[in-house]
């Protein structure tokens, strides 16, 4: 069998799961576990362009794509005018001058010699700016949040079409890519997995704690989906709709969730595909054997006149927008943000797992790992509880048996285990290996 052959079967092998969840549990539910995958799939071929082109250990892929549905809010959330006139622009103006400070500061120590006076001056001015800072954006983050808390409390977004909101999520991720990795990249790859371990952690914070900017914890609904996704219920109050699903004998309901779902796929496969190919090039081209280059040796590289550090900002800023496009399409569909979704341990550390399953350093690797792990991480949600009751109903009533019941929410945290533990002990290098 060649390596074309068995690739095609993992493959079939996958599409196999997705079609067995439709057949025995429901296409609804096969549906929205594919349309996840093909996110994580994403999410997953942009950890790989860092990793698996440049050896770039990032652990911050959650800030990446929290950053992405934070465009979404910002882009295609309902305006709030009151608040943001009450005090948006001062809220807006303490952040420029936060920014302002910092840049002043950084100029001043470049343009004066070393020595005692440049410390005083650099502290002086961070200091008054700090103070300035705090009086102008306290006084407009009071007055936007005092604007209906119940319901806004917030500056609103822009309300445009939620499709304007997937760049955007791409551009706010490689902009704090940016930022982070002209501070990280220098660092040794221990210390900038620490470190963006940290920078993420630090923006869910921030997400989850401004109300401001997207009410925090108190989330925010009614994101509208993009064109041209519509409503069940609109759907099902269409006259035309519901006389043509019932002529084939369809339900009204089931069909509406199942043709939105489609849409859904539809849309998300266009641009996994589109990320394929053009990964694919840039991969086979001279600036993809550069990077692999760079990864297997940068003193090598380094000495045949390649810039590493910049190449490696370069990389880093490109995944990092790829998982924040996946980000913003991940919220337009659900149409909601929740910050408190937004775990390391499901956008970071399953993501990575991703990678090495389906193989670092090869795109369809990648996407095989994204949808294999994303149905797995699903359907063990909805097949755990099934599996485990059939498992225990030989059981006498008691605490044995209750325990069990109660843990079989964990069941998919075993099964991620025992497939990395196979993968790692029979395909190293993952089910679909770098050529």
């Amino acid at each position: 069998m060649t390596q074309t052959q068995r690739n095609l079967g993992l493959f079939a092998g996958v599409a196999l799961l997705f079609i067995l969840t439709g057949v025995f549990q429901s296409w609804n539910l096969s549906l929205q576990i594919l349309n996840i995958g093909i996110l994580s799939a994403i999410m997953a071929l942009g950890v790989n362009m860092q990793w698996g082109y440049a050896g770039l250990f990032s652990t911050g892929i959650v800030g990446s794509v929290a950053l992405g549905g934070l465009a979404v809010v910002l882009v295609s959330a309902r305006p709030v005018p009151e608040a943001f006139a009450a005090g948006g622009w001062m809220t807006l103006g303490g952040l420029a001058i936060g920014v302002g400070v910092i840049v002043a500061a950084t100029l001043l120590y470049r343009a004066m010699k070393p020595g005692r006076a440049r410390g005083f001056a650099v502290a002086a001015l961070l200091v008054a700016g700090f103070f300035l800072y705090r009086a102008v954006f306290d006084s407009g983050v009071a007055a936007v949040e005092a604007f209906d808390p119940a319901t806004y409390g917030n500056i609103g977004g822009f309300g445009l079409p939620s499709l304007v909101a997937w760049p955007v999520g791409a551009l706010m991720a490689g902009i704090a890519a940016w930022v982070i990795g002209k501070i990280c990249l220098g660092l040794r790859s221990d210390y900038l997995a620490i470190a963006t371990l940290g920078i993420a952690e630090i923006v869910i914070v921030v997400i989850k704690s401004e109300d401001w900017l997207a009410r925090g914890v108190k989330n925010i609904i009614d994101l509208p989906r993009p064109w041209p996704v519509p409503y069940e219920v609109d759907l099902q109050a269409n006259p035309a709709y519901v006389e043509f699903v019932t002529s084939w004998g369809w339900s009204p309901i089931t069909s509406s969730t199942i043709l939105v779902k489609l849409l859904y796929l539809a849309m998300f496969g266009a641009v996994l595909l589109a990320l394929i190919w053009l990964s694919e090039r840039a991969l086979n081209s001279p600036w993809g054997r550069m990077m692999r280059a760079i990864r297997d040796n940068e003193v090598a590289a380094s000495a045949m006149g390649k810039n590493v550090t910049r190449r490696h900002l370069q990389i880093f800023i490109i995944g990092s927008a790829v998982v924040g496009l996946a980000g913003a399409m991940l919220t337009s569909m659900e149409g909601q943000l929740v910050p408190g979704v937004y775990s390391p341990l499901r956008f970071t550390f399953l993501i990575w797992v991703m990678v090495i399953v389906g193989g670092s350093g090869n795109n369809w690797g990648a996407v095989l790992g994204g949808l294999l792990l994303g149905w797995l991480w699903l359907a063990v949600e909805y097949l755990g509880p099934n599996l485990m009751g059939y498992v225990t109903a030989a059981l006498p009533p008691g605490d044995l048996k209750t325990h069990l019941i109660d843990s079989a929410q964990h069941m998919r945290l075993v099964t991620l285990g025992i497939v990395l533990l196979l993968v790692l002990r029979f395909a190293p290098r993952g089910l679909i290996p770098e050529k």
